[in-house]
């Protein structure tokens, strides 16, 4: 929950000129809040960059006040969308069943959507990761099309706290996740306090395919770093 839409009109002016040697192969996505969304919509029309949502709702249309449906994403030009982040998990109520709903609602929308997975703390100090996580897997992947998806494997105990999960046990988890999977093509990307610093050793892990990246994402240099890893 960060810039206005004017802060936003600032960031691309810093941005997006960064880009300009970026390698033709890499592909970057903003996620904005949605009041932002129109302001990417009209901005990168043309460009390189697409545009993504933080979240979507499975319902049409409806009496589900505050929410936004995948039709209204798809009419400012928002071609992915972020599902089941673990903060929507921790502080909303999100659960792998609503996470299914909206996978699915946004892929028949013709969205494609990220899919948040990750364990806490406490549950990989149990040694629980595993079987939390193919937990999230099963029951969020239910009839989802493995062809039109982005993972995100984010630890969450590494999320905002300058924690990193060790490149080599993300690069595992993230094998083990697409072990799990139908399609082993899926991009799967890491994410949790990914920095200028230890991009380059993140990316240089071969099960890795990109970054979800949060705090990092707000400042241009720092952004385009992170685009531009080595």
């Amino acid at each position: 929950m960060f810039k206005t839409r004017h802060e936003t009109t600032e960031f691309l002016n810093g941005f997006l000129p960064k880009l300009e040697n970026t390698p033709e192969g890499r592909e970057v996505i903003l996620c904005v809040p949605f009041t932002d969304l129109a302001v990417l919509s009209k901005n990168l029309h043309g460009s390189r960059v697409r545009v993504g949502a933080q979240n979507v709702h499975w319902a049409e249309n409806g009496a589900y006040t505050g929410e936004i449906s995948a039709e209204m994403l798809t009419e400012l030009s928002v071609s992915y969308v972020i599902v089941g982040h673990s903060e929507r998990r921790q502080y909303f109520g999100e659960t792998d069943e609503t996470v299914n709903q909206r996978l699915r609602a946004a892929q028949a929308a013709g969205l494609t959507p990220i899919l948040c997975v990750g364990e806490s703390k406490q549950q990989r100090d149990s040694g629980e990761t595993e079987n939390v996580i193919f937990d999230q897997l099963r029951n969020g992947l239910a009839g989802v099309d493995q062809s039109n998806l982005i993972i995100a494997y984010e630890p969450i105990w590494a999320i905002g706290t300058g924690l990193t999960c060790a490149s080599d046990e993300a690069n595992r988890v993230i094998g083990l996740i697409r072990g799990k999977l139908h399609n082993a093509d899926v991009p799967i990307q890491y994410g949790g306090s990914v920095k200028p610093g230890n991009v380059d050793e993140i990316m240089a892990q071969p099960e890795i395919d990109g970054a979800l990246v949060g705090g990092a994402s707000l400042e241009p240099d720092s952004f385009a770093r992170l685009v531009n890893f080595q």
